[in-house]
């Protein structure tokens, strides 16, 4: 029954002009039941169409992927505030039993992929929530192993686009840095955080443009340029990176030394990225050639507008200023959503701007999606 009202109180809300952006409507979006309504559709939709392979799909490497990683982690945070987190809770469960809680092992030997890859880790921020919230430390081990045999055993740190032993590209920076992060916080060691920093600023000082605060995507793309002839900043790649620095700041201490370099890097990304927000509240795909790329794209609207939400509900960013624009980003996600709770306009796996169609859907979108909304939701308590 409670799905249903939310699919009527999605029917009735694409009823109204597309071009609503008035107070009221913006009071209406912050109230609780119309975040949750439809992260609740987009929930069940993608539990029904769950399948981790598709034939011939060479990104598809199984439960343990980090596309469906992402979306585990934001069922996780959907779970946490819905009515009845039982069947969500249950829901993963199996699938980290599924997997044994263990980083996939597939890609140990794969020419494509090595034992250090910072998207086999991305799962493992899965499994050490699970681990938190079931009590259960088996749930984790796995990942914590793989990432003492990382730390014990260094990989070539040299700085390629191809080289993907090191945080070679910024989508890293959401898929592994954050467990590093957890663990510190787990164990109290202190060498996880030491090299997580190390391996992090690496990546910064190479791939972050200081002039236009954005993190080019790899090294390969340095000195390529879009149609207008703007550099190449793709969308997602930087919505990774301020999810993953928010991801980050979770974990870390007040008093950590290394918390201001942080905060100071996701309130200059979070400032850049904001600004780039089209008028029907999206992000594109292409961050400074929009007019090649104007079709939304959820994704990566969806892993910004969780980073803003966090840097209110912080206090890194001004509430006045940036809650606007998590609000807008919020009314434009969910007209993307179908009636029966498919959320569209999510650019397919890749390394750079691409067109996107409504039609375009992936688990990581949905993910992305129940992050969000999980943090905007937080926004309403008084």
């Amino acid at each position: 029954m409670k799905l249903l009202i939310c699919v009527l109180t999605f029917i009735l809300f694409s009823l109204l002009p597309l071009s609503v952006s008035s107070a009221s409507a913006h009071r209406y979006f912050m109230q609780p039941k119309d975040l949750t309504c439809p992260m609740k559709r987009v929930a069940h939709w993608q539990m029904e169409h769950f399948t981790y392979r598709t034939e011939g799909n060479l990104h598809d490497y199984g439960l343990g992927a980090w596309t469906n990683s992402v979306l585990y982690l934001g069922m996780l945070e959907w779970a946490e505030i819905a009515d009845e987190p039982e069947p969500y809770l249950t829901w993963l469960m199996n699938l980290g039993e599924e997997t044994e809680w263990r980083i996939p092992a597939n890609f140990a030997n794969s020419p494509r992929y090595s034992y250090y890859h910072a998207d086999e880790l991305c799962v493992g921020q899965f499994y050490l929530e699970m681990s938190t919230i079931y009590k259960d430390s088996n749930m984790r081990s796995a990942a914590q192993q793989r990432v003492d045999w990382i730390m014990e055993n260094p990989a070539d740190s040299s700085m390629h686009h191809r080289n993907k032993q090191s945080w070679t590209w910024c989508d890293a920076l959401f898929m592994a840095p954050p467990l590093y992060a957890h663990l510190g916080q787990l164990t109290g060691n202190p060498a996880y955080l030491v090299y997580m920093h190390q391996n992090f600023l690496r990546t910064y000082v190479h791939l972050y443009d200081r002039d236009d605060h954005l993190f080019f995507r790899d090294d390969s793309y340095l000195d390529k340029r879009e149609v207008n002839g703007e550099k190449v900043f793709w969308g997602r790649g930087n919505a990774w990176a301020l999810a993953g620095i928010a991801n980050i700041l979770k974990r870390l201490p007040p008093e950590s030394d290394i918390r201001p370099f942080y905060e100071k890097l996701f309130v200059e990304l979070a400032t850049r990225l904001s600004q780039l927000q089209s008028n029907d509240g999206f992000w594109h795909a292409s961050l400074l050639d929009p007019d090649s790329y104007p079709s939304p794209e959820t994704s990566a609207t969806a892993l910004i507008t969780y980073g803003l939400a966090y840097g209110i509900n912080n206090n890194l960013l001004n509430a006045s200023t940036y809650r606007p624009v998590v609000q807008k980003a919020w009314e434009a996600m969910v007209s993307a959503i179908d009636e029966d709770g498919k959320i569209g306009w999510v650019q397919p796996i890749g390394a750079d701007p691409k067109k996107v169609s409504r039609d375009m859907t992936a688990v990581y979108g949905a993910g992305a999606f129940l992050l969000a909304g999980a943090e905007i939701l937080k926004l309403t308590k008084p």
